[in-house]
């Protein structure tokens, strides 16, 4: 659902500053992917982890709806809502890990990093094409 949409819609939207080009967008979210199941994985192994961890899966769920609201749908706006949520889950889901495992909590700081800006991106994106 996104590589038709990427050469169809996506590639003839104005673009807010700073968007990377297209073929960055895999390499760090397979990074980041990796580093997300690195950081469960040395939670999961913890006692009581199971509270961490379901917040781990929901930001995970609403990171998937992502694309489909963003690039299936076109609907930007509802996007900028679905990545709101994500980021929030994410800085909970880095609360929570910090409680039982300081590095998972670091290890998924440049998701968050990297999820803000997203954000920026999107609502850039809504911005300039409402």
């Amino acid at each position: 659902m996104t590589i038709p949409n990427i050469r169809s819609w996506y590639d003839v939207l104005p673009q807010p500053p700073g968007t990377p080009p297209n073929w960055l967008f895999g390499p760090v979210w397979s990074a980041l992917y990796v580093a997300m199941a690195v950081a469960a994985w040395r939670v999961w192994q913890r006692p009581s982890h199971a509270a961490a961890l379901r917040l781990w899966g929901w930001q995970l769920g609403v990171n998937a709806l992502w694309s489909p609201v963003f690039f299936a749908l076109h609907r930007p706006g509802l996007a900028v809502l679905v990545i709101l949520t994500m980021d929030a889950l994410v800085v909970l889901t880095i609360r929570a890990f910090a409680r039982h495992d300081r590095w998972a909590a670091l290890i998924l700081m440049p998701y968050l990093a990297w999820g803000l800006f997203a954000t920026y991106l999107t609502a850039g994106f809504w911005w300039l094409n409402q």
